[in-house]
Parts: structure tokens; C-alpha cells; sequence
């Protein structure tokens, strides 16, 4: 094994332990404190500031990438989720909604600070001209989302099991070893830039970037508009699922969504060995036309329309998202990756942040029909924006 492929093992092993623990911790969190009697509404709040901290950790964590280093941001953030977790292990009189919210915030941070280094890092280590970088980012974003829908069963399986504060422990000894592992092996420069950047680059000057970013943005407030609230919500409180049946159905699709972005390459390749602005446009053009047709026919039987388009949905969005991750780590600058790479996922979490935030209201205000027809408004805009965005050659 070359020296290229084991640190990207390490990295990808790095990215797997902390992705489990993250989805982990979001099932932990949310089934433990249901049952302290938290109301629905109390519960969402409690990850406002993890949704919030993507946003600033991305830019200003791709800025520190670049100076310190990346195995520094990656260790950074492991050690933060260690922190998190530990910190849910207090007694329930101290679980106060800014407490847990605080603590949240930490995981937010820990989180993105690890993904930004491991997706900047591959750019580092793989070769674009013969398709290796596609594949490799391809197979580093699937794992991570598969592993995440693991984690949610971990989660809930660790609750019933050993119980909330056990769960934790275990969870946290868990990413003490990897971090001990990290430090140990991870290369020191990795990612580095040559010349210390200042704090005035934070922000993009690449006209292709910003409108890539700009469609990611879209991209993912058009999923998270419906599948974060209203999708839940409708299959507990409509359709009558049980909190198990409708967490149990959710982490399937997010395994199964995760298989298809790491195969992207294998079905991608009628359009072109390595993708291009033009392929993910085409990309989204087509996923619109999902949630547009659920939305027409959603009354005729909803149970149907939501299995079928939710498969539909998952596919071409896992396409879409593998193409654009690849996008931006084939145009970002090799001096500084982590800067390009940041300012992106600011606009990933952005994304993330408003659908969250659009899909409690819009549902409530109009149901699922309001939810659906926003998403693939959201997704014809990122269809456009992207059109502009060509990789740098």
C-alpha cells in the first residue's frame, strides 16, 4: 500500500468512527430527552446551534486548515466530539434546553471541521486526470452518509441496551482510540498552505466556486425542507408509524442513499469519466422533477407516492450530491484546499439550516404539498446556478 492510500485509509477510518457517533448522538439525544417529557418543539431547538455551527465552522475551519494543517482541524475535531459527549453524561438536573444546546453546538463544530478535512484531504492525495479523485471522493461522501444511518441504529440500539450515560462512555472510548491513532499516524503538513493565508480570504474569489456554492445551497435546503420535519412528522402524527418504524425507516433510506453516492462513479459514466458542471445540471433538472410529480399526486395515496418518490428522490440526490462534492474538490486550489473546501460546506450548512428552518413552518402553514413544491423550486434554482460553474482545468 502506497503512502497516498494508507493516509487516505486513515482518513476514511478517521471520518467512518466520528460519522457513527454523530448519527449516534442525534438518536441519543432525541429519544432520551422524549423521555424526560421534553415537548417535539423543545427537542428541535436542541439542534439549532449544531446547524448554526456549520455555517461559521466551514469557513473559518477551511482558513485554519490551510495555516495549521489539516491533520490539526482533523484531531480538532475529534477531540470536540469527545468533549460533546462527555458532557451529556451529567446528571439530568443539569440537561437544561441551553445546556444540551451548548453541547450540541460542540458536535456541530466537531463534525464539520472533521468532514472539511477529510474531503479537502483527498484532493491531496489522489490523481484527478485518471478518474481516482471522483472515485475515492465518491466512495469517502457514500460510506460517510451509509455509516450515518448506522449510527442512528447504534444510537437507539445503545439506549435500550446499556442505557443513555453507558452509551456515551462507550461512544467517547471509541474516538479516543481513533484520536490516539490520528495523532500518531496522520500526516503532519497534510494540507498546509505554502504561504500562511490571511483572514481577508476567508471568503471565495472564484466566480465557477460561488456559483457552486450557491447551488448547494439550494441542493440541500430542497432535501431538508421536507425530509427533516415535515417527512417525521407526517409519518408518526398522519400516517400513525411508531417513533421505531419511522426512525428504523429513515435510517434505511439514509444507508441506502449513502450505497448510491459511493456507486456515482459506475453511474455516472455514460455522461463522462469525470463530471462536469453540465452533468450536474442535468443531474438536478431531472431530480426536480421528483417531488414536483409527489406533489401532483400526493392525495391519490400518500403512502404509496412517499415510498416510491422517496426512492426516486434518493437516488438522484445521492447523484447530484456525489457529482457536486466531486466539483468542488476538482476546482478548489491544491495551496490552501481546505479555504475552497470551507467556504463550500458554509454554503452546504447554510443550505441545511434553512430547510430546517422552512420545513417546520411551510408545514405547518401548507402540509406536505407546500414542502414538495418548495423543494423542487429549491432544486430547479440549483440547476441553473450550477450551469455557470465549469471545473478549473
Amino acid at each position: 500500500m502506497d503512502a497516498n492510500l494508507r493516509q487516505y485509509a486513515l482518513i476514511t477510518g478517521n471520518y467512518w468512527a466520528f460519522t457513527i457517533t454523530d448519527g449516534a448522538i442525534r438518536m441519543l439525544v432525541l429519544f432520551y430527552f422524549y423521555q424526560l417529557g421534553y415537548s417535539p418543539f423543545a427537542i428541535a431547538t436542541l439542534f439549532v446551534l449544531y446547524e448554526l455551527a456549520g455555517v461559521f465552522t466551514n469557513l473559518i475551519g477551511g482558513w485554519l486548515g490551510a495555516r495549521w494543517g489539516l491533520n490539526v482541524t482533523m484531531n480538532v475535531g475529534l477531540a470536540l466530539q469527545i468533549v460533546a459527549l462527555m458532557m451529556l453524561t451529567v446528571p439530568d438536573a443539569w440537561l437544561t434546553v441551553p445546556y444540551v444546546m451548548f453541547a450540541q453546538m460542540l458536535s456541530g463544530i466537531a463534525k464539520d471541521l472533521n468532514k472539511m478535512s477529510a474531503k479537502s484531504s483527498v484532493k491531496l492525495l489522489a490523481d484527478d486526470a485518471s478518474g481516482q479523485l471522483y472515485r475515492w471522493v465518491a466512495a469517502l461522501t457514500g460510506s460517510k452518509n451509509a455509516l450515518k444511518g448506522v449510527g442512528f441504529f447504534v444510537g437507539a440500539a445503545l439506549l435500550q441496551w446499556v442505557g443513555f450515560r453507558e452509551a456515551l462512555y462507550i461512544l467517547s472510548g471509541m474516538l479516543v482510540l481513533v484520536l490516539t491513532g490520528s495523532l500518531l499516524f496522520l500526516k503532519a503538513d497534510l494540507g498546509k498552505a505554502k504561504s500562511k493565508p490571511k483572514f481577508t480570504e476567508l471568503f471565495s474569489k472564484s466566480p465557477a466556486l460561488n456559483w457552486l456554492s450557491g447551488a448547494r445551497l439550494f441542493l440541500f435546503a430542497a432535501r431538508d425542507v421536507w425530509f427533516v420535519v415535515a417527512l417525521p412528522v407526517y409519518l408518526e402524527g398522519v400516517l400513525g408509524w411508531s417513533f421505531v418504524e419511522s426512525g428504523g425507516f429513515m435510517a434505511l433510506w439514509v444507508i441506502g442513499y449513502g450505497f448510491i453516492q459511493g456507486m456515482a462513479p459506475t453511474f455516472t459514466k455514460r455522461l463522462g469519466e469525470r463530471p462536469s458542471a453540465h452533468t450536474a445540471s442535468l443531474l438536478a433538472f431531472a431530480l426536480a422533477a421528483v417531488p414536483l410529480a409527489m406533489a401532483a399526486l400526493f392525495d391519490l395515496n400518500p403512502t404509496a407516492v412517499l415510498m416510491i418518490g422517496l426512492t426516486l428522490f434518493g437516488i438522484l440526490f445521492a447523484l447530484n450530491s456525489a457529482v457536486h462534492s466531486y466539483l468542488i474538490v476538482a476546482m478548489a486550489t491544491e495551496d490552501g484546499v481546505s479555504k475552497d473546501v470551507g467556504f463550500y460546506y458554509m454554503a452546504n450548512a447554510g443550505g441545511r439550516l434553512a430547510g430546517t428552518l422552512l420545513s417546520g413552518a411551510l408545514y405547518q402553514l401548507g402540509g406536505m404539498h407546500a414542502v414538495l413544491y418548495t423543494s423542487a423550486a429549491f432544486i430547479l434554482l440549483a440547476a441553473i446556478l450550477v450551469r455557470k460553474a465549469e471545473p478549473e482545468e
